[in-house]
């Protein structure tokens, strides 16, 4: 039987969720038809963005949905950058933490080639956290020329949460707005949009129990974007396209019901992350832990992100044998043209290349039991001596 921990890849969707999503599958309609059909799609539309806004803290109005988390970063980053630069042609400068998921980075290379635009990236520090006094200096560099602000709200790496309430205080100080990929926080850490004071905030079903293929763009209404795609004018003329009412439906029930269990779910998670990270550490083969963490702690760390690094370990290796052995996870890193490299995360938080390169991820989620990190500790040390003789070192 395989152990899956990699949920913070995706996630099994939640039975509500799968009922939900069935039910709808066969029902007729678009919800941007005038008739008694269209109407009734447009009825569940609404009735799970109402859903949708009120699990996360956020008005109805401010959800745009989209196809998911990096549909929303691209739309979110390129649509206020555009917006930002047509309003005073000086904006054309980004401040993003060096720790984004390539959704935001990537979407931040392309304008820097494409359309003029500069960036400020911002370290974190050891832990993997962005100091808002960083921002704030990057910032301060020359404020008249930020467009805006991105940081995301934990790391889907090393699982750090970020202080976004301090960001964006730096950030509004000189009236600049802040987006931030809450994809890894939803459902496992508060998120509250108004509370926290952001103006733009991307979310995704499939982290939580929700289907694939669908995500949301919360933008408070005073926020203005260019669109990135044309045609009907749906999700108030920021995203066209005919809506996936099924998929909508099932992601409303899924952040509902992950939100509504979210503190009892925070501590039975931790508590599996929490053994095993305190058992890979005592197997004497040197393994660090990446990022903050403290036994029992649910706030400055996912509660399901186990981050480990193995020395003298490719952590290619060691997923492949792993896998073997009937333990899905991940590295966290990049493969690029088939060369594995280190992760630009741990780079940034100043992991040596090599050290960086023994990177494995471990994420828990709903459906984990004791028995999935049992198999990992069982299948681990066998897992470490094979990958070890392989890269020429012996424990």
């Amino acid at each position: 039987m395989t152990a899956y921990l990699d949920h913070a890849a995706t996630t099994p969707m939640l039975p509500s969720a799968v009922a939900a999503m069935a039910e709808q599958l066969s029902v007729v309609g678009n919800a941007s038809s005038l008739h008694t059909s269209g109407r009734s799609a447009r009825r569940v539309v609404e009735e799970s963005r109402e859903r949708l806004a009120k699990a996360i803290g956020a008005r109805p109005s401010e959800v745009v949905f989209t196809s998911g988390g990096t549909e929303s970063d691209n739309v979110a980053v390129t649509g206020a950058f555009q917006s930002r630069r047509e309003q005073d042609p000086a904006r054309t400068r980004l401040v993003v933490s060096a720790i984004e998921h390539h959704a935001v980075l990537d979407c931040v290379e392309h304008l820097v080639a494409r359309e003029g635009a500069t960036v400020t990236w911002v370290e974190p520090d050891a832990r993997g956290v962005v100091i808002a006094d960083a921002v704030r200096a990057a910032i301060e560099e020359d404020p008249g020329s930020v467009a805006l602000v991105s940081v995301m709200w934990a790391n889907n790496e090393v699982g750090t949460v970020q202080p976004v309430r301090d960001i964006v205080r730096a950030a509004h100080e000189h009236g600049i707005p802040v987006h931030s990929d809450a994809v890894q926080a939803l459902g496992h850490v508060p998120v509250h949009f108004a509370e926290s004071g952001l103006d733009l905030m991307t979310v995704t079903a499939h982290k939580v129990g929700g289907p694939l293929g669908v995500g949301a763009l919360v933008v408070k209404r005073s926020m203005a974007l260019v669109p990135q795609t044309h045609g009907g004018g749906q999700e108030r003329q920021v995203r066209s396209g005919t809506l996936d009412t099924p998929a909508i439906r099932g992601f409303a029930v899924a952040v509902e019901e992950s939100v509504g269990r979210l503190e009892e779910e925070a501590v039975r998670v931790a508590a599996l992350r929490d053994r095993l990270l305190t058992t890979a550490l005592g197997l004497g083969y040197g393994i660090t832990v990446s990022g903050a963490w403290e036994p029992g702690d649910t706030t400055r760390r996912l509660p399901g992100n186990a981050h480990l690094l193995v020395p003298g370990c490719e952590g290619d290796s060691l997923l492949y044998l792993l896998d073997a052995a009937g333990v899905e996870c991940s590295t966290g890193s990049a493969c690029q043209a088939g060369v594995p490299q280190p992760s630009h995360v741990l780079l940034a938080m100043g992991v040596p290349e090599q050290e960086a390169r023994g990177a494995l991820r471990l994420t828990l989620g709903h459906t984990s039991t004791d028995a999935d990190v049992d198999a990992f500790l069982a299948a681990l040390p066998a897992a470490v001596e094979r990958a070890r003789r392989a890269s020429g070192m012996a424990s």
